[in-house]
């Protein structure tokens, strides 16, 4: 970590004698000191993303100083900053749909599941991705192999889709806004039940049908979260799916307008 870095390019200098100088611009001055160990590089295109919040951004930065093999799990980023699992969590999945991270599940040789997290300091850019982020925390690039194995075929190359979900009869905003919060709160009873923005999106349909059948959402979030395996969810959303079909409840008795009723 403290040899210099050869590779990545060095900011531009206006002296010559390498001591630290201050140019004006107007609003913010900067005061530059060249670094020669212990750094790393960001591109604009993250440190002034403009549909990243700051948190994001602050985070992919402190990914991509970590050596290889660093912990960057919820629990790890959250006792290390005090922002707290919901605000980290957030940030990890704006950092994966912008594509500064790839997270996917594998399973060990001894069939233990673990997530694989892949920071791209470059997203859109593969092969030689590794290589540069290294060179560019000042690291010399790992060894390559002399032979790469070939790929596992039976692993898909896209994710499957979510079964379908009941659909509610009349599809309201605030009938929609209230399921997302059903389904936001569930990984507060239980951390494995933390599901994307896009499966929220799809799974929110079924829950609306839940509370369009005159459900509480404190009832719908007791029958998703009630009586969970124990092992470890490989894909909660798939859960939350076949649960909300299979266990969808019937049709409410016709009631008139002065008989309203809500099941709890």
């Amino acid at each position: 970590m403290d040899t210099q870095n050869t590779n990545a390019r060095p900011p531009a200098q206006s002296r010559s004698d390498g001591k630290s100088h201050v140019s004006s611009c107007g609003g913010v001055t900067h005061e530059n000191a060249r670094h020669t160990t212990r750094f790393t590089v960001i591109g604009n295109h993250l440190a002034q993303h403009a549909s990243l919040s700051l948190v994001a951004i602050g985070l992919a930065a402190h990914i991509q100083s970590l050596p290889t093999g660093s912990a960057v799990d919820i629990k790890t980023l959250a006792a290390r900053f005090p922002e707290g699992t919901t605000r980290i969590a957030r940030a990890l999945r704006e950092l994966e749909a912008h594509g500064y991270l790839r997270r996917t599940k594998e399973r060990t040789e001894r069939g233990r599941v673990v997530t694989r997290t892949v920071s791209c300091n470059r997203p859109g850019r593969t092969g030689d991705g590794q290589r540069r982020t290294s060179a560019a925390r000042g690291e010399a690039p790992p060894k390559r192999p002399e032979a790469e194995p070939p790929p596992r075929r039976r692993e898909p190359s896209r994710r499957t889709a979510l079964p379908p979900v009941p659909q509610p009869a009349y599809s309201t905003p605030d009938l929609l806004r209230t399921a997302i919060g059903v389904l936001s709160g569930l990984r507060r009873t239980d951390p494995r039940l933390l599901i994307s923005e896009n499966d929220a999106e799809h799974l929110a349909h079924g829950v609306a049908t839940w509370l369009e059948r005159e459900y509480a959402p404190e009832s719908v979030h007791r029958a998703l979260t009630a009586a969970l395996p124990q092992e470890p969810l490989r894909r909660p959303a798939a859960l939350l799916a076949h649960r909300l079909t299979a266990q969808l409840p019937p049709l409410p008795p016709f009631r008139t307008p002065e008989q309203p009723s809500v099941r709890h």
